[in-house]
Parts: C-alpha cells; sequence; structure tokens
C-alpha cells in the first residue's frame, strides 16, 4: 500500500509551482460550472423550448467557441496568455450573470454566443500557458495536471448544480458560475505573475518559424480527427443528459452523480495513469486512437439491455477514453507548433471542440428527433470506427516523418 501511495505521488513531482497555481485557479474556476451541463434540459425545463431550437442554441454555442477560441489564439501570440486568460475568466463571469436573464429565443441565442466567445479565447491560452510554465519533460503531465483541476471541479460542479435544481432553481446556477470565474480572475491577477522572459526570447517569440497551421498537412488531419471524434463526445453535454432523463427516467440529481463519476474517475486515476502511459513510451497518436476506440464503445453499450446500470458502464468507458486520448492529443499538438505559432496552432486545435459544439449538439438533437436515441447511438459508435481508420493513418504519417520521431 505504501509503495501504491508513493507512486500514486511521483506522478506529481516536479511540476512548477506556477503549474500548481493554475490548476488551483482553474479548480476553482470549474467548481462553479453548473450551467453548462444541465443547460439543455435548462432549455427545455425551464423556457420550454423544443429539441430543435435546443439544438440551435447549441449551434450558437459552438459558433461563439469557434470565434473566441480563434480570437484567444491570436490575442495570446500578440499579448500572451496572462492578459488573455485574465480578461476571459473575469468579463466571462459577468456574461453568465447576465445571461441568466435573457428569456426569448433570439435573445438567448445572441446570449449564448457572447458568453462562450469571451470564455472560450481562454482555450488556447491555457494551452500555452501549459507549456510556458513546464519542463519539456513535463508538459503532458502539465496539461493533464490542468485536466484534472477541471475534472474535479466539473465533478463537484455538476453534484452541487443537480441539487440546486431540486431545491431551487435553475437561474441559480448562472450567478454561481458567474460568480465563480470572476474570483478565479482575480485570484490569477493577483497572485500569479506572467513569466518573465528576456529580450532575446521576445523577439523569438516574435518570429514565426514553420509552417502556418493549415498549410501543415499531418497537423490538419489531426484537426480533422479532433473535430470529428468531439463531434460525438459532445453529446456527452446535451444529448446525453436527455437520454437519461427521458429513456431511464433520471432526475436531475442522479444525472448529476453520473457527470461526478466522469469527474472523480478522472481526478482518482488520470495522472497516474499518463505517468504509466508515458513510462511505457507510448505513441501520442495511438493513444489517441484508443480515445476514439473507447468512446465509440461507450455509446454502442447503451444499445445492449434497458438495465440503467449500463449508464455507468458507459460513463466509465468514455471517461477511460477521455482520459487516454485528450492529454496526449494536446501534447501531440503543442510539440508539433512552432514557435512564435504556438498560439495560432492551439487555437485552430482548440478550435476542433469549439466546431464540435456548432455542429454536434444541432446533429445530435435533430438525429434523435428523426431516429431516437438507439439509432442515433448505432449510428455514432460505427462513425468513430471510421475516426479510428483515421487515426492509425495519422500514426503512420507521423512514424514516417523525421520531424514527429516520439508521437
Amino acid at each position: 500500500m505504501k509503495k501504491l501511495y508513493r507512486n500514486y505521488i511521483q506522478n506529481f513531482q516536479g511540476l512548477s509551482k506556477e503549474i500548481w497555481f493554475l490548476s488551483l485557479v482553474t479548480f476553482i474556476n470549474r467548481a462553479g460550472a453548473m450551467v453548462i451541463p444541465f443547460l439543455s434540459l435548462y432549455l427545455v425545463n425551464d423556457k420550454g423550448f423544443s429539441l430543435p431550437e435546443v439544438g440551435w442554441i447549441m449551434t450558437c454555442f459552438g459558433l461563439g467557441s469557434f470565434f473566441g477560441t480563434l480570437l484567444g489564439g491570436k490575442l495570446t501570440d500578440r499579448f500572451g496568455f496572462y492578459i488573455v486568460i485574465v480578461a476571459s475568466l473575469f468579463f466571462g463571469g459577468i456574461a453568465f450573470v447576465l445571461v441568466g436573464f435573457l428569456n426569448s429565443f433570439v435573445a438567448i441565442c445572441l446570449g449564448i454566443f457572447t458568453l462562450i466567445f469571451i470564455a472560450d479565447a481562454y482555450r488556447p491560452a491555457i494551452f500555452v500557458a501549459c507549456e510556458a510554465y513546464s519542463k519539456p519533460g513535463n508538459v503532458t503531465r502539465a496539461i493533464a495536471l490542468i485536466r484534472l483541476a477541471i475534472n474535479l471541479g466539473f465533478s463537484i460542479g455538476p453534484l452541487i448544480g443537480g441539487i440546486i435544481i431540486t431545491r431551487l432553481s435553475y437561474g441559480s446556477l448562472f450567478w454561481i458560475d458567474g460568480i465563480t470565474c470572476v474570483i478565479a480572475a482575480i485570484m490569477l491577477f493577483i497572485m500569479l505573475r506572467p513569466k518573465k522572459i528576456d529580450e532575446t526570447e521576445k523577439e523569438a517569440l516574435r518570429m514565426k518559424h514553420g509552417r502556418p497551421p493549415l498549410r501543415n498537412g499531418v497537423f490538419v488531419l489531426l484537426l480533422l480527427i479532433m473535430v470529428t471524434q468531439s463531434i460525438v463526445f459532445v453529446q456527452y453535454f446535451s444529448v446525453v443528459p436527455l437520454y437519461y432523463e427521458k429513456a431511464h427516467f433520471l432526475t436531475p440529481d442522479l444525472i448529476g452523480w453520473l457527470l461526478f463519476l466522469n469527474g472523480a474517475m478522472i481526478v482518482i486515476f488520470e495522472m497516474p495513469l499518463i505517468g504509466w502511459l508515458e513510462r511505457k513510451k507510448i505513441s501520442k497518436s495511438i493513444a489517441s486512437l484508443w480515445g476514439v476506440l473507447l468512446l465509440s464503445a461507450s455509446l454502442f453499450i447503451l444499445n445492449v439491455t434497458t438495465w440503467s446500470g449500463i449508464l455507468i458502464v458507459g460513463m466509465i468507458l468514455m471517461t477511460l477514453g477521455e482520459m487516454i486520448g485528450s492529454p496526449f492529443s494536446s501534447a501531440l499538438a503543442l510539440e508539433m507548433a512552432p514557435k512564435g505559432r504556438k498560439g495560432n496552432y492551439m487555437a485552430y486545435f482548440s478550435m476542433t471542440f469549439s466546431v464540435s459544439h456548432l455542429v454536434g449538439h444541432n446533429t445530435g438533437m435533430n438525429l434523435v428527433d428523426t431516429w431516437g436515441f438507439d439509432l442515433t447511438w448505432y449510428a455514432m459508435a460505427g462513425f468513430l470506427l471510421l475516426i479510428a481508420i483515421l487515426t492509425l493513418w495519422l500514426y503512420r504519417q507521423l512514424k514516417n516523418s523525421p520531424n514527429y520521431e516520439s508521437t
């Protein structure tokens, strides 16, 4: 037992104090993140929108994420990650509170777009911050630690959010989410200073090395894999909670517990899993392949039985895929990004998730409205098998490239 504990702690060693503080701020921010997991339920149950209308609102979510991430990457390369992270958290918190007062379909579409436009400028900046505050060999674990903080907060947030919805109202969530964003921004501004760099390094960062993201064919293939995979993954933020409620009759607090399982597994197991896989020297692209296959299995298995316990099995499979695939694919994208273009590369990488919000929620809602849940899960599981073939192709491309020997 003592050896097991020592090995577990060893996975956290060697990370800088700045990475730990970024993780603390991220945890506080994500612990208040109660709106997004329940947004589809809020729009259906509290606002009375139809599934296609919810799909269009989530499309506005995706549009805001797309353009916000793109701007965030450009601002990160221009002004640095620090100011982008602080501004995104602070003004995003204000936007959360304001969106809670909106009622009409058009107003909520515009409000969600603006909110996510501001909030997701944070995405590329946090990746660049991870690399800036890490030693080269620690980048994947630094990303995993940030993800651990996100998921620890995200596991607590929905759990508390489900209780608040049951006891109070959906509207209370907007205030909590907004306030925690502002608190996180203030803490970051007061307690973490920007990384100091000398004039030589500043000049090097201003110079653009390598090819732009969309002219790097292998990177474009990675983007294609990530966006198509994420189109399916985002169903866990919109369609799957509705499936829990409509097909298995779960209450919001039980849905919160299922989402808590996802976050709790990541908090407990991701860092040791990443450490073990790194010691095994697994290829980053092969790790991404396992992520795709496990996500496919998590949806396919939902149709195996009507027993509600299968929802737990599906959540475990999805979480395993997320734990293996996400940190390694992020580290792969950072590794492929040349100096002076890291913000731009990571903006495009983050935009794959934005595009998935743009396309995925609407597609999922309309597929369920037309085909029902069961056929939708079969279709998405099969689609992911095609993405697995693309991921194998990426592995071959990287293996044959002298620039990406460890990928």
